[in-house]
């Protein structure tokens, strides 16, 4: 007999994880844009990503590459797949976020039509009015 075991239950610490992912694919045009326009403003050779902090309330900060390293030694090596992901990033191509709630981090990847560059020029908002309309509109999730 196999069993399966559920690495995250579906209990209420972890209903954090299903309504990002509800966010995430709600507005993935307006993340894919705020990527590339945080991307850009922080230089393409920063190895920062963005991150969705939900506590106290959500909202988006910059984490270092080192950051996640460090995270990753102290979780004993559980965060290698995302270190992995991010090596291979290519910011003009997809979208890299990392959830943070719970004590926990989930790793929010994915790509789209239009391409990120793209999506920052439809969306026609500089990058301090897209951060507060998003975080305002995390608040209804969250």
């Amino acid at each position: 007999m196999i069993e399966f075991i559920n690495p995250v239950p579906n209990n209420p610490e972890n209903q954090w994880r299903s309504r990002l992912d509800s966010f995430v694919k709600e507005h993935q045009i307006e993340l894919a844009a705020l990527s590339w326009g945080l991307y850009q403003e922080w230089g393409e050779n920063s190895q920062d990503i963005l991150g969705i902090d939900l506590k106290p309330t959500p909202h988006f900060i910059r984490s270092s590459r080192d950051s996640v390293e460090k995270l990753n030694e102290k979780v004993e090596q559980k965060l290698k797949e995302i270190l992995g992901i991010l090596d291979g990033y290519k910011p003009q191509e997809e979208v890299v976020i990392l959830g943070i709630g719970e004590g926990q981090v989930k790793l929010i990847y994915f790509k789209l039509t239009p391409a990120p560059p793209d999506c920052f020029t439809e969306i026609q908002k500089d990058l301090d009015s897209l951060i507060l309309d998003l975080e305002g509109k995390m608040l209804e999730y969250f």
